[in-house]
């Protein structure tokens, strides 16, 4: 008897309908086809086991199982749930007219429990976009597919409640969820508030603009001037993610195994890889791929901490994706792209030892040290960071002070009216939402300036010779500037502010 059942296999962040097609003869032996790996070859002594726990087996005959399209390679153990109901099916110990409605995945315990999955969200969306009723999968990722409107998902805690189903022999309830109660959450209090952060009222006007106009910053300064915990707080005055970005977020999240039980993912993702991070597990990729550091910091903050103990190479990779905010990992066999949209903080000391030009420091560095130290980090990547500051640690007399500095709500608020211009600025164009995303042609188009603008910008480009890029960068947080301002012009000011946070452009920066 031949049967056809359906799970479903994910390639970078989308899903791909698997159709499992299981033949019953005469004979003997299990024969699985169609690119299988391993853990899919495994799963007939797991099938086995959890058939026989629950009263049921796993026929004596010739088993043939095809998993098509053949030509697609087949990862992980997820498709356990999906070979057992073929196999029971196609041997007649259950009846299932039905079958073919719905995309089956879970991996089996030999109890014939069910262990959690990867991409729940993905496959719901394709199973959606199929005509598909309904997707049964582990009770652990239930929240996350049930975020898909107009498909049926039912959470399964064991191998006999799908049989049950099929049989007519138990209903199952699909579960919903509140997309819109789950999004809102968003406006919850943040864990860390800029209200914490006693002086550093610069730093604090550079993470709002850069917030506003999704810049990236570094921050540069000595040890314990407060540059962690400053970005850390980021994330706390970037504006809610709209429904869209949450999707996108929880989408690349899910693929990678990182939702657990949570259901739609309502805050901005911060994303801190350790100095000793490879360039796989920054971009991505590896032999089954999964998204990187990059892509998981997707809408959020990807924070860079000590940025010149990371090796040369793999800050290097990171070019390309500032760039296009997408990463495409290339390979014999495949070819995947990951979006990777985020905004970079990175923080530094200023020299080797921590403290540099100041006589009292504990540690010196020579000046062949600090060359080297520097070395690290190219030129090309920090043109593609646009804010570069430096932190001052903060006096006694700021730390003892009683008066609350300004929270993150009163700041975000500045934020989203900043946004809510050039949102309205970039509505005709698709992929561009805040300033930082401008392309030169745009960047042409809305920072135009007035001649003593100009001649400002003239000046300092001859006399910090900077490159084309950091001219680009200068305008686009003029633009910014001047939208938490609610002007609709670039004016001097606002160009005199943006050239001051080019730091490190600046002839003897270290002098």
């Amino acid at each position: 008897m031949l049967v056809k059942v359906f799970g479903s296999a994910v390639f970078g962040v989308e899903a791909t309908t698997i159709t499992v097609e299981v033949n019953i003869d005469k004979g003997v032996g299990y024969h699985l086809v169609g690119l299988p790996d391993n853990a899919i070859k495994e799963s007939s002594y797991r099938i086995a086991a959890a058939l026989k726990n629950n009263g049921y087996q796993l026929p004596v005959k010739k088993i043939t199982i095809n998993m098509a399209p053949a030509d697609l390679r087949k990862e992980g153990s997820a498709y356990d749930l999906t070979l057992a109901i073929g196999v029971l099916i196609a041997s007649g110990q259950i009846a299932a007219d039905e079958v073919e409605k719905y995309i089956i995945m879970g991996e089996l315990s030999l109890d014939g429990g069910l262990q959690p999955i990867k991409g729940a969200l993905s496959i719901a969306i394709k199973a959606k976009e199929e005509g598909f009723k309904g997707f049964f999968l582990p009770i652990q990722n239930v929240k996350e597919a049930a975020i898909v409107d107009g498909l049926e998902v039912y959470g399964i805690e064991n191998v006999t409640q799908v049989i049950d189903f099929f049989c007519g022999k138990a209903t199952l309830e699909p579960f919903v969820i509140d997309t819109q109660l789950e999004f809102n959450k968003t406006l919850d209090f943040p864990e860390f508030d800029f209200a914490d952060v006693k002086g550093q009222e610069s730093i604090k006007r550079c993470m709002e603009i850069a917030a506003a106009g999704g810049h990236n910053i570094i921050l540069i300064g000595p040890p314990g001037s407060g540059k962690t915990m400053l970005a850390k707080r980021l994330p706390s005055i970037l504006p809610p993610m709209t429904l869209k970005e949450a999707l996108e977020t929880t989408k690349i999240h899910s693929v990678a195994g990182k939702i657990k039980e949570a259901g739609l993912m309502s805050q901005r993702p911060f994303r801190s890889p350790h100095h000793t991070a490879s360039s796989v597990s920054l971009v991505g990729g590896g032999s089954y791929p999964q998204p990187g550091e990059i892509s998981l910091s997707h809408n959020g903050v990807l924070f860079l901490d000590e940025l010149p103990e990371f090796k040369r190479e793999v800050l290097e990779v990171m070019r390309q994706p500032l760039e296009d905010r997408e990463v495409t990992i290339s390979r014999a066999k495949f070819t995947i792209t990951y979006p990777s949209s985020f905004m970079l903080v990175a923080s530094m000391n200023p020299s080797p030892g921590g403290y540099f030009n100041d006589p009292n420091a504990p540690v010196g560095s020579s000046p062949a040290e600090m060359q080297r130290y520097l070395s690290k980090i190219s030129g090309p990547l920090l043109d593609r960071i646009d804010i570069h500051i430096e932190v001052t640690p903060v006096p006694f007399e700021k730390l003892t002070e009683t008066r609350k500095a300004e929270s993150s709500v009163e700041i975000r608020k500045r934020v989203i009216l900043a946004r809510e211009i050039q949102s309205k600025r970039f509505e005709d164009f698709d992929s561009i939402h805040y300033n930082a995303q401008m392309g030169t042609k745009l960047i042409r188009e809305f920072c135009a300036l007035d001649d003593n603008s100009l001649q400002l910008l003239k000046n300092a480009m001859e006399r910090l010779n900077l490159s084309a890029r950091a001219y680009d960068r200068i305008l686009k947080v003029a633009r910014t500037i001047a939208d938490l301002e609610a002007s609709e012009k670039v004016y001097s000011p606002h160009i005199a502010e943006a050239i001051q946070y080019r730091s490190l452009d600046r002839d003897g920066w270290l002098g």
